[in-house]
């Protein structure tokens, strides 16, 4: 029996409208033999969950650079545990400070990577640390 495909879900919470980042992020992720749900624009934390249960995912890759990545990202997170799918793996991107990657990591985000993060080495990261969930 072979393992299921992971299925990584790529969004783009508020009100940021540059979406190059994660369209490249989910070309790589398609690219590397993952299934790769794209949000979109403009998605609330409660529509990127919704999509996520009902997809099925096995992660939450989320695109940030308007600067409410300290809001939006635990957000998502805590949405996941309120629906009792915390199972599912959240890790970011964009422009964030370093001194608010604690504060990310605390509230739930397992990983954030900043500009100039290869692709290589987040299809990497997601291949060590997602596995399909049961």
């Amino acid at each position: 029996m072979t393992e299921r495909t992971l299925r990584i879900l790529v969004g783009k919470p508020g009100l940021d409208g540059h979406d190059r980042g994660a369209k490249i992020i989910a070309r790589a992720f398609r690219d590397a033999g993952f299934e790769v749900i794209y949000t979109g624009l403009h998605q609330t934390p409660e529509q990127i969950v919704s999509a996520a249960i009902q997809e099925d995912v096995d992660a939450v890759g989320l695109s940030i650079l308007s600067g409410a990545h300290n809001a939006l990202l635990p957000r998502v997170c805590q949405l996941l545990k309120e629906k009792k799918a915390d199972d599912i793996v959240v890790f970011g991107g964009g422009v964030i400070p370093d001194d608010d990657i604690p504060g990310l990591k605390r509230a739930g985000v397992s990983e954030v990577f900043t500009p100039g993060t290869s692709t290589e080495s987040i299809v990497q990261w997601v291949r060590e640390n997602v596995a399909p969930r049961a």
